[in-house]
Protein backbone atom coordinates (compact mmCIF):
# COMPACT_ATOMS: atom_id res chain seq x y z
CA UNK A 1 0.00 0.00 0.00
CA UNK A 2 2.86 2.40 0.84
CA UNK A 3 4.43 1.84 -2.59
CA UNK A 4 1.06 2.49 -4.24
CA UNK A 5 0.67 5.78 -2.33
CA UNK A 6 4.18 6.94 -3.24
CA UNK A 7 3.57 6.09 -6.90
CA UNK A 8 0.24 7.97 -6.81
CA UNK A 9 1.97 11.03 -5.32
CA UNK A 10 4.66 11.01 -8.01
CA UNK A 11 2.16 10.52 -10.84
CA UNK A 12 -0.07 13.23 -9.38
CA UNK A 13 2.86 15.64 -9.29
CA UNK A 14 3.68 14.84 -12.93
CA UNK A 15 0.03 15.31 -13.94
CA UNK A 16 -0.15 18.62 -12.05
CA UNK A 17 2.96 19.81 -13.84
CA UNK A 18 1.32 19.00 -17.18
CA UNK A 19 -1.97 20.74 -16.32
CA UNK A 20 -0.13 23.72 -14.86
CA UNK A 21 2.07 24.30 -17.89
CA UNK A 22 -0.73 23.75 -20.44
CA UNK A 23 -3.25 26.61 -20.76
CA UNK A 24 -6.86 25.46 -20.73
CA UNK A 25 -6.22 22.00 -19.26
CA UNK A 26 -7.47 22.47 -15.72
CA UNK A 27 -7.12 20.06 -12.80
CA UNK A 28 -10.91 19.98 -12.40
CA UNK A 29 -11.23 18.49 -15.88
CA UNK A 30 -8.62 15.78 -15.22
CA UNK A 31 -10.05 15.03 -11.75
CA UNK A 32 -13.59 14.55 -13.07
CA UNK A 33 -12.32 12.38 -15.94
CA UNK A 34 -10.54 10.24 -13.32
CA UNK A 35 -13.79 9.85 -11.37
CA UNK A 36 -15.57 8.63 -14.50
CA UNK A 37 -12.82 6.05 -15.04
CA UNK A 38 -12.81 4.66 -11.47
CA UNK A 39 -14.53 1.40 -12.54
CA UNK A 40 -11.51 0.81 -14.79
CA UNK A 41 -9.22 0.64 -11.72
CA UNK A 42 -10.87 -2.04 -9.53
CA UNK A 43 -7.59 -3.11 -7.96
CA UNK A 44 -6.34 0.38 -7.06
CA UNK A 45 -6.81 1.53 -3.47
CA UNK A 46 -9.23 4.48 -3.15
CA UNK A 47 -6.73 6.37 -1.01
CA UNK A 48 -4.13 6.10 -3.81
CA UNK A 49 -6.55 7.73 -6.28
CA UNK A 50 -7.23 10.46 -3.73
CA UNK A 51 -3.50 11.07 -3.25
CA UNK A 52 -3.15 11.38 -7.02
CA UNK A 53 -5.86 14.09 -7.16
CA UNK A 54 -4.52 16.00 -4.13
CA UNK A 55 -0.93 15.94 -5.42
CA UNK A 56 -2.03 17.01 -8.88
CA UNK A 57 -4.11 19.90 -7.52
CA UNK A 58 -1.30 21.13 -5.24
CA UNK A 59 1.34 20.91 -7.96
CA UNK A 60 -0.91 22.80 -10.36
CA UNK A 61 -0.99 25.81 -8.00
CA UNK A 62 2.81 26.07 -8.08
CA UNK A 63 3.22 25.63 -11.83
CA UNK A 64 0.29 27.47 -13.42
CA UNK A 65 1.78 30.96 -13.02
CA UNK A 66 4.43 30.08 -15.63
CA UNK A 67 2.18 30.22 -18.75
CA UNK A 68 0.29 33.15 -17.24
CA UNK A 69 3.41 35.31 -16.82
CA UNK A 70 5.53 34.14 -19.75
CA UNK A 71 2.78 33.64 -22.34
CA UNK A 72 -0.08 35.82 -21.14
CA UNK A 73 -2.29 32.71 -21.04
CA UNK A 74 -4.07 32.91 -17.68
CA UNK A 75 -6.47 30.57 -15.96
CA UNK A 76 -9.10 31.03 -13.27
CA UNK A 77 -6.54 31.05 -10.47
CA UNK A 78 -3.73 33.05 -12.12
CA UNK A 79 -5.25 35.72 -14.34
CA UNK A 80 -4.39 38.60 -11.99
CA UNK A 81 -0.71 37.66 -12.22
CA UNK A 82 -0.80 38.85 -15.85
CA UNK A 83 -0.94 42.44 -14.59
CA UNK A 84 2.42 42.71 -12.76
CA UNK A 85 3.85 39.57 -14.40
CA UNK A 86 3.69 40.88 -17.97
CA UNK A 87 5.28 44.13 -16.84
CA UNK A 88 8.18 42.24 -15.24
CA UNK A 89 8.48 40.09 -18.38
CA UNK A 90 9.05 43.25 -20.43
CA UNK A 91 11.68 44.30 -17.89
CA UNK A 92 13.52 40.97 -18.26
CA UNK A 93 12.41 39.82 -14.80
CA UNK A 94 9.83 37.13 -15.52
CA UNK A 95 11.93 34.54 -13.65
CA UNK A 96 11.92 36.79 -10.58
CA UNK A 97 8.13 37.14 -10.88
CA UNK A 98 7.73 33.33 -10.89
CA UNK A 99 10.01 32.96 -7.87
CA UNK A 100 7.95 35.51 -5.96
CA UNK A 101 4.77 33.49 -6.59
CA UNK A 102 6.68 30.41 -5.43
CA UNK A 103 7.63 32.19 -2.21
CA UNK A 104 3.93 32.68 -1.62
CA UNK A 105 2.98 29.10 -2.52
CA UNK A 106 5.71 27.63 -0.31
CA UNK A 107 4.64 29.84 2.60
CA UNK A 108 1.07 28.70 2.02
CA UNK A 109 2.02 25.15 2.99
CA UNK A 110 2.77 26.36 6.52
CA UNK A 111 -0.38 28.51 6.60
CA UNK A 112 -2.49 25.49 5.61
CA UNK A 113 -1.08 23.52 8.55
CA UNK A 114 -1.90 26.38 10.91
CA UNK A 115 -5.45 26.65 9.59
CA UNK A 116 -6.34 22.95 9.90
CA UNK A 117 -7.39 23.08 13.59
CA UNK A 118 -9.31 26.33 12.96
CA UNK A 119 -11.22 24.76 10.08
CA UNK A 120 -11.99 21.66 12.10
CA UNK A 121 -13.07 23.22 15.40
CA UNK A 122 -14.08 26.85 14.73
CA UNK A 123 -15.24 27.38 11.13
CA UNK A 124 -18.28 25.02 11.30
CA UNK A 125 -19.78 27.15 14.11
CA UNK A 126 -19.54 30.36 12.07
CA UNK A 127 -20.23 29.02 8.59
CA UNK A 128 -23.85 30.20 8.30
CA UNK A 129 -23.08 33.69 9.60
CA UNK A 130 -20.17 34.13 7.17
CA UNK A 131 -22.37 33.03 4.25
CA UNK A 132 -24.92 35.70 5.19
CA UNK A 133 -22.55 38.67 5.23
CA UNK A 134 -20.30 37.68 2.33
CA UNK A 135 -22.31 39.21 -0.57
CA UNK A 136 -22.35 42.56 1.24
CA UNK A 137 -18.59 42.35 1.65
CA UNK A 138 -18.27 41.80 -2.10
CA UNK A 139 -20.60 44.76 -2.79
CA UNK A 140 -18.44 46.97 -0.58
CA UNK A 141 -15.28 45.86 -2.38
CA UNK A 142 -16.90 46.45 -5.80
CA UNK A 143 -17.95 49.99 -4.88
CA UNK A 144 -14.51 50.66 -3.41
CA UNK A 145 -12.79 49.46 -6.58
CA UNK A 146 -14.90 51.71 -8.77
CA UNK A 147 -14.72 54.91 -6.73
CA UNK A 148 -10.98 54.79 -6.16
CA UNK A 149 -10.54 55.50 -9.90
CA UNK A 150 -10.08 59.08 -11.14
CA UNK A 151 -12.69 58.43 -13.85
CA UNK A 152 -15.18 56.41 -11.83
CA UNK A 153 -17.81 56.62 -14.61
CA UNK A 154 -15.43 54.79 -16.95
CA UNK A 155 -14.58 52.28 -14.20
CA UNK A 156 -18.29 51.68 -13.49
CA UNK A 157 -19.00 51.20 -17.20
CA UNK A 158 -16.25 48.59 -17.56
CA UNK A 159 -17.29 46.88 -14.32
CA UNK A 160 -20.94 46.63 -15.39
CA UNK A 161 -20.15 45.52 -18.97
CA UNK A 162 -17.89 42.72 -17.79
CA UNK A 163 -20.45 41.78 -15.12
CA UNK A 164 -23.16 41.48 -17.78
CA UNK A 165 -20.80 39.41 -19.93
CA UNK A 166 -20.14 37.11 -16.98
CA UNK A 167 -23.84 36.69 -16.20
CA UNK A 168 -24.63 35.94 -19.85
CA UNK A 169 -21.77 33.46 -20.18
CA UNK A 170 -22.65 31.52 -17.01
CA UNK A 171 -26.26 31.18 -18.20
CA UNK A 172 -25.45 30.06 -21.74
CA UNK A 173 -24.61 26.47 -22.75
CA UNK A 174 -20.85 27.14 -22.71
CA UNK A 175 -18.44 24.50 -21.49
CA UNK A 176 -15.88 25.90 -19.02
CA UNK A 177 -17.03 29.54 -19.47
CA UNK A 178 -14.23 30.92 -17.31
CA UNK A 179 -11.63 29.81 -19.84
CA UNK A 180 -12.78 32.07 -22.73
CA UNK A 181 -13.81 34.87 -20.34
CA UNK A 182 -10.55 35.21 -18.44
CA UNK A 183 -8.34 34.42 -21.42
CA UNK A 184 -10.02 37.19 -23.40
CA UNK A 185 -10.14 39.83 -20.66
CA UNK A 186 -6.65 39.35 -19.28
CA UNK A 187 -4.65 37.31 -21.80
CA UNK A 188 -5.40 37.78 -25.49
CA UNK A 189 -6.19 41.48 -25.06
CA UNK A 190 -2.68 42.13 -23.74
CA UNK A 191 -1.20 39.91 -26.46
CA UNK A 192 -2.97 41.87 -29.21
CA UNK A 193 -1.78 45.17 -27.75
CA UNK A 194 1.76 43.78 -27.66
CA UNK A 195 1.50 42.73 -31.32
CA UNK A 196 0.21 46.16 -32.32
CA UNK A 197 2.95 47.94 -30.39
CA UNK A 198 5.57 45.51 -31.75
CA UNK A 199 6.67 44.64 -28.25
CA UNK A 200 9.90 42.68 -28.04
CA UNK A 201 10.89 40.55 -25.08
CA UNK A 202 14.29 41.48 -23.68
CA UNK A 203 16.86 39.07 -22.39
CA UNK A 204 15.45 37.44 -19.27
CA UNK A 205 17.66 37.55 -16.21
CA UNK A 206 18.02 34.33 -14.24
CA UNK A 207 18.88 35.83 -10.90
CA UNK A 208 20.08 33.40 -8.20
CA UNK A 209 17.24 32.75 -5.78
CA UNK A 210 19.22 34.05 -2.81
CA UNK A 211 19.36 37.43 -4.57
CA UNK A 212 15.62 37.60 -5.27
CA UNK A 213 14.55 39.44 -2.18
CA UNK A 214 11.44 41.05 -0.81
CA UNK A 215 11.43 43.14 2.33
CA UNK A 216 10.09 41.53 5.49
CA UNK A 217 7.36 44.15 5.63
CA UNK A 218 6.18 43.42 2.06
CA UNK A 219 6.41 39.67 2.63
CA UNK A 220 4.40 39.62 5.85
CA UNK A 221 1.82 42.06 4.45
CA UNK A 222 1.32 39.62 1.57
CA UNK A 223 0.91 36.65 3.87
CA UNK A 224 -1.45 38.61 6.12
CA UNK A 225 -3.56 39.48 3.07
CA UNK A 226 -3.74 35.83 2.08
CA UNK A 227 -4.58 34.75 5.64
CA UNK A 228 -7.47 37.23 5.76
CA UNK A 229 -8.98 36.41 2.37
CA UNK A 230 -8.08 32.91 1.19
CA UNK A 231 -9.90 30.92 3.92
CA UNK A 232 -13.22 32.58 2.99
CA UNK A 233 -12.84 31.35 -0.57
CA UNK A 234 -12.05 27.83 0.57
CA UNK A 235 -15.57 27.08 1.73
CA UNK A 236 -17.86 29.65 0.07
CA UNK A 237 -19.28 28.53 -3.30
CA UNK A 238 -18.71 30.70 -6.34
CA UNK A 239 -15.77 32.51 -4.76
CA UNK A 240 -12.33 31.90 -6.25
CA UNK A 241 -8.73 32.95 -5.93
CA UNK A 242 -9.42 36.12 -7.91
CA UNK A 243 -11.96 37.28 -5.32
CA UNK A 244 -9.51 36.42 -2.54
CA UNK A 245 -6.72 38.40 -4.20
CA UNK A 246 -8.93 41.46 -4.47
CA UNK A 247 -10.01 41.20 -0.84
CA UNK A 248 -6.44 40.68 0.34
CA UNK A 249 -4.90 43.47 -1.77
CA UNK A 250 -7.62 46.04 -1.11
CA UNK A 251 -7.65 45.58 2.66
CA UNK A 252 -3.85 45.45 2.88
CA UNK A 253 -2.09 47.50 0.22
CA UNK A 254 0.51 45.51 -1.72
CA UNK A 255 3.61 46.41 -3.71
CA UNK A 256 4.19 44.78 -7.10
CA UNK A 257 6.41 42.12 -5.55
CA UNK A 258 4.09 41.68 -2.61
CA UNK A 259 1.10 41.18 -4.90
CA UNK A 260 2.84 38.28 -6.66
CA UNK A 261 3.64 36.66 -3.30
CA UNK A 262 0.00 37.21 -2.29
CA UNK A 263 -1.28 35.53 -5.47
CA UNK A 264 0.99 32.52 -5.01
CA UNK A 265 -0.06 32.09 -1.39
CA UNK A 266 -3.79 32.45 -2.08
CA UNK A 267 -3.70 30.03 -5.01
CA UNK A 268 -2.21 27.24 -2.89
CA UNK A 269 -4.17 28.01 0.30
CA UNK A 270 -7.55 27.93 -1.47
CA UNK A 271 -6.77 24.57 -3.06
CA UNK A 272 -5.26 23.01 0.07
CA UNK A 273 -8.02 24.15 2.40
CA UNK A 274 -10.72 22.93 0.02
CA UNK A 275 -9.77 19.39 1.06
CA UNK A 276 -9.82 20.33 4.75
CA UNK A 277 -13.27 21.89 4.20
CA UNK A 278 -14.49 18.58 2.81
CA UNK A 279 -13.52 16.98 6.12
CA UNK A 280 -14.89 19.71 8.43
CA UNK A 281 -18.07 20.77 6.59
CA UNK A 282 -18.63 17.94 4.12
CA UNK A 283 -18.77 20.53 1.34
CA UNK A 284 -16.83 20.56 -1.94
CA UNK A 285 -15.40 23.90 -3.02
CA UNK A 286 -13.34 22.75 -6.04
CA UNK A 287 -13.58 20.13 -8.75
CA UNK A 288 -10.62 18.34 -7.18
CA UNK A 289 -12.38 18.22 -3.79
CA UNK A 290 -15.53 16.93 -5.49
CA UNK A 291 -13.44 14.17 -7.10
CA UNK A 292 -12.04 13.22 -3.69
CA UNK A 293 -15.56 13.02 -2.26
CA UNK A 294 -16.72 10.85 -5.16
CA UNK A 295 -13.76 8.51 -4.71
CA UNK A 296 -13.65 8.10 -0.94
CA UNK A 297 -16.89 9.55 0.44
CA UNK A 298 -16.39 10.68 4.03
CA UNK A 299 -12.83 11.59 4.99
CA UNK A 300 -11.58 10.04 8.23
CA UNK A 301 -9.01 11.73 10.47
CA UNK A 302 -6.44 9.17 9.28
CA UNK A 303 -7.15 10.02 5.65
CA UNK A 304 -6.95 13.73 6.50
CA UNK A 305 -3.44 13.23 7.86
CA UNK A 306 -2.42 11.36 4.70
CA UNK A 307 -3.92 14.09 2.47
CA UNK A 308 -2.11 16.78 4.42
CA UNK A 309 1.20 14.95 3.98
CA UNK A 310 0.50 14.69 0.24
CA UNK A 311 -0.13 18.45 0.04
CA UNK A 312 3.15 19.25 1.82
CA UNK A 313 5.33 16.74 -0.06
CA UNK A 314 3.93 17.51 -3.52
CA UNK A 315 4.23 21.23 -2.74
CA UNK A 316 7.91 20.90 -1.90
CA UNK A 317 8.56 18.87 -5.06
CA UNK A 318 6.60 21.38 -7.15
CA UNK A 319 8.66 24.28 -5.84
CA UNK A 320 11.81 22.85 -7.39
CA UNK A 321 10.06 21.67 -10.56
CA UNK A 322 8.68 25.19 -11.12
CA UNK A 323 12.14 26.71 -10.70
CA UNK A 324 13.58 24.36 -13.32
CA UNK A 325 10.78 25.01 -15.83
CA UNK A 326 10.87 28.79 -15.37
CA UNK A 327 14.64 28.78 -15.92
CA UNK A 328 14.08 26.99 -19.22
CA UNK A 329 11.40 29.48 -20.26
CA UNK A 330 13.64 32.41 -19.29
CA UNK A 331 16.55 31.01 -21.26
CA UNK A 332 14.71 30.61 -24.55
CA UNK A 333 11.78 33.06 -24.66
CA UNK A 334 14.06 36.05 -25.30
CA UNK A 335 15.44 34.31 -28.40
CA UNK A 336 11.98 34.03 -29.97
CA UNK A 337 10.30 36.78 -31.98
CA UNK A 338 7.63 37.84 -29.49
CA UNK A 339 5.23 39.04 -32.16
CA UNK A 340 5.27 35.66 -33.88
CA UNK A 341 5.04 33.94 -30.49
CA UNK A 342 2.05 36.11 -29.51
CA UNK A 343 0.29 35.33 -32.79
CA UNK A 344 0.96 31.61 -32.31
CA UNK A 345 -0.37 31.73 -28.74
CA UNK A 346 -3.51 33.55 -29.93
CA UNK A 347 -4.12 30.91 -32.58
CA UNK A 348 -3.57 28.06 -30.09
CA UNK A 349 -5.81 29.67 -27.45
CA UNK A 350 -8.54 30.28 -30.04
CA UNK A 351 -8.38 26.66 -31.18
CA UNK A 352 -8.47 25.37 -27.58
CA UNK A 353 -11.46 27.56 -26.77
CA UNK A 354 -13.32 26.26 -29.82
CA UNK A 355 -12.45 22.72 -28.77
CA UNK A 356 -13.19 23.01 -25.03
CA UNK A 357 -15.89 25.70 -24.89
CA UNK A 358 -17.70 25.38 -28.27
CA UNK A 359 -18.64 28.19 -30.69
CA UNK A 360 -20.54 30.21 -28.07
CA UNK A 361 -17.43 30.09 -25.93
CA UNK A 362 -15.41 31.44 -28.85
CA UNK A 363 -17.85 34.35 -29.29
CA UNK A 364 -17.51 35.05 -25.56
CA UNK A 365 -13.75 35.03 -26.00
CA UNK A 366 -13.99 37.61 -28.83
CA UNK A 367 -16.22 39.93 -26.78
CA UNK A 368 -14.05 39.53 -23.69
CA UNK A 369 -10.94 40.31 -25.72
CA UNK A 370 -12.58 43.49 -27.07
CA UNK A 371 -13.47 44.61 -23.54
CA UNK A 372 -9.94 43.89 -22.37
CA UNK A 373 -8.44 45.94 -25.23
CA UNK A 374 -10.86 48.80 -24.53
CA UNK A 375 -9.86 48.82 -20.85
CA UNK A 376 -6.13 48.92 -21.64
CA UNK A 377 -6.47 51.67 -24.24
CA UNK A 378 -8.79 53.75 -22.02
CA UNK A 379 -6.22 53.87 -19.25
CA UNK A 380 -8.56 52.34 -16.66
CA UNK A 381 -7.19 49.80 -14.20
CA UNK A 382 -7.73 46.26 -15.41
CA UNK A 383 -8.82 45.24 -11.94
CA UNK A 384 -12.24 46.69 -12.96
CA UNK A 385 -12.59 43.71 -15.30
CA UNK A 386 -13.19 41.67 -12.14
CA UNK A 387 -16.85 42.62 -12.52
CA UNK A 388 -17.01 39.48 -14.65
CA UNK A 389 -16.80 37.41 -11.46
CA UNK A 390 -17.95 39.80 -8.74
CA UNK A 391 -21.38 40.67 -10.18
CA UNK A 392 -22.48 37.06 -10.92
CA UNK A 393 -21.24 35.96 -7.49
CA UNK A 394 -23.10 38.76 -5.67
CA UNK A 395 -26.30 38.03 -7.56
CA UNK A 396 -26.03 34.29 -6.89
CA UNK A 397 -25.93 34.98 -3.15
CA UNK A 398 -28.74 37.55 -3.12
CA UNK A 399 -31.25 35.90 -5.46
Amino acid sequence: MLLEIILALILGTIAGTFTGITPGIHINLIALILVSLIPSFPNVQAIALVIFVVSMATTHTFIDFIPSIFLGAPEEDTFLSVLPGHQMLKQGKAYEAIILTLYGSASALIIILLFIPIFIYIVPAFFSAIQTIFPYLLIFISVYLIFREDNFILALTIFLMTGFLGLASFNLPIEQPLFPLLTGLFGSSALIISIKQKTSIPYQEITPIREIKITKKEYFKSLLGSIISAPLCSFLPGVGSGHAAIIGSEFIEQSQKGFLVLLGAINTIVTGLSFITLFSLGKTRTGAALAVKEIIGTISIQNLIILTCAIIISGILSFFIAIKISKTFSKYIGKINYQYLSIAILVILSAMILLLSNFLGFLTFVVATSLGIYTILSGARRINLMGVLLIPTIISYLV
